[in-house]
């Protein structure tokens, strides 16, 4: 343990105010301690996501209560535990799924949200994981993705995409997914069976090549902007969730058409789950995913690193939308 936490203090990104990449400093705060049945994790690596990129804009705030610093996932070493806390030890490399906090040298995280990291797996690769991992799992449960059925999921060379991609496969389905042209390869690598460039007319073609069909469930992470297309998209019975808001969050519902399918649309956020649900979700991952990975049955997406300290040119990175699989801060 360092000096500078046990003296109480330690670095993280932080924001002069709400705006673009530049609001954020790397800044030195007052350090987390661990209250009863949270763990103190010194961090070795941090996953970036798309929720980052808007709470820095000021359009996704945490959830009250929790840390106001950026980072839904990270990699580390527990270094403390409160009291309470069983099954998980000091000096364990661990991975945490977060409200927020992980831009930082030190992070608490509840217990039940703390994972040991996958056999085999680097721990600066697995701190981009457990997110994308929750969020699949859990939303796939949701829709009851079953073997036979069409899965499509939008920005399928994303870490969500390329994760998704993989499971849906696992679970027996028909894979299809978006993305631009330049990254259709990459999603044929990671298995998609159908590949459509988002700049084409990609629900007449996903239509034909399912004769008719179109898809049973559908993964958006694009929101308001793919409402229409998505429910013309679905097939009868089609389950559409939405987990992303990147093209807007207003959009005009035909509910006849979502009738006359038999439609059903979700929204749901993993960061504003109560802590006992994401407990759950975490003990799933461990137990369903993690041997998946270990066995390579899923393989870890590409990944970018860059340094913790240079967040601002990694939140430019992501939003140019030129990277392909994770870009990981590394401290």
């Amino acid at each position: 343990m360092s000096a500078a936490w046990q003296a109480g203090i330690m670095h993280a990104i932080t924001l002069k105010d709400f705006g673009g990449p530049e609001m954020m400093i790397w800044a030195e705060i007052p350090a987390p301690t661990p209250g009863a049945g949270e763990v103190l994790i010194r961090t070795i690596a941090v996953g970036l996501n798309r929720a980052d990129l808007l709470q820095r804009a000021g359009h996704y705030p945490p959830p009250p209560g929790t840390s106001e610093l950026l980072g839904l996932e990270c990699s580390g070493v527990v270094e403390a535990l409160g009291d309470g806390v069983e099954g998980i030890e000091v000096g364990q490399q661990v991975v945490a799924l977060l409200a927020g906090g992980a831009y930082a040298e030190y992070v608490v995280a509840p217990a039940g949200q703390v994972a040991p990291i996958p056999a085999g797996i680097d721990p600066v690769s697995a701190a981009g994981v457990i997110e994308v991992a929750a969020t699949v799992l859990s939303n796939l449960d949701l829709t009851h993705l079953t073997g036979g059925e069409t899965f499509l999921v939008h920005g399928g060379a994303g870490g969500i995409g390329s994760f998704a991609i993989q499971y849906a496969k696992v679970l027996g389905a028909r894979v299809a997914t978006t993305a631009s042209a330049s990254k259709l390869d990459h999603c044929r690598a990671m298995g998609a069976d159908l590949v459509f460039n988002y700049d084409s007319d990609w629900v007449s073609q996903l239509k034909q090549a399912t004769d008719g069909h179109g898809a049973d469930v559908i993964l958006d992470i694009i929101g308001a902007k793919y409402l229409d297309q998505n429910i013309s998209a679905l097939a009868a019975d089609g389950r559409l969730v939405i987990i992303g808001m990147q093209k807007g969050t207003k959009a005009e519902l035909n509910i006849a058409k979502l009738l006359n399918k038999r439609g059903t649309i979700s929204a749901t956020s993993l960061r504003y789950r109560p802590d006992a649900q994401k407990a759950e979700i975490t003990k799933a991952v461990v137990h369903r995913v993690w041997p998946m990975l270990t066995d390579g049955v899923i393989r870890l997406s590409p990944e970018t690193r860059i340094p913790l300290t240079e967040a601002a040119r990694a939140h430019e990175l992501l939003a140019s939308g030129s990277n392909i699989g994770k870009v990981i801060l590394t401290l």
